[in-house]
């Protein structure tokens, strides 16, 4: 290291000296995750905490990764899709690509939602029927 700055695996971020840094338990806590989940999205690359012999340290970008991760899955979507969105954020546009692939992932995820709820709706309405049937069945058989 020099000068007290690290640089991340991915596109170079330097970090500043003396910016706060979490170790994998606080991180864990905060997010109410897993020690193991936090591994296991930093073995897909999702976030790469820095080194310092076999410990974690997090830093602020790390963090903002795990919780767009976690986002991303509350909303439903995969992995891959979630790895796109925070790589964007990368690229050279920047915040401005990432919220335009964001909101195209948005209504497509959306329109799967309503298909979904409109099938539950159609079941819902469907197994009310069925159950009028074998209750009228049920009463008149008496």
């Amino acid at each position: 290291m020099t000068s007290g700055a690290r640089t991340d695996p991915r596109p170079s971020v330097p970090i500043a000296k003396g910016e706060r840094t979490w170790s994998i338990r606080e991180i864990a806590t905060d997010f109410d995750v897993t020690h193991r989940t936090v591994r296991h999205y930093e073995d897909l690359g999702l976030i790469s905490p820095e080194r310092r012999g076999t410990t974690r340290i997090y830093h602020r970008r790390d963090r903002t990764r795990l919780a767009l991760i976690l986002r991303g899955k509350r909303l439903g979507f995969p992995l891959d899709e979630i790895r796109t969105i925070i790589d964007l954020y990368d690229a050279p546009r920047g915040k401005t690509s990432q919220l335009e692939y964001v909101l195209a992932q948005i209504d497509e995820r959306r329109a799967d939602l309503e298909q979904r709820r409109a099938d539950i709706e159609a079941a819902i309405a469907e197994l009310d029927t069925f159950e009028q049937r074998c209750r009228s069945e049920l009463s008149g058989s008496g």
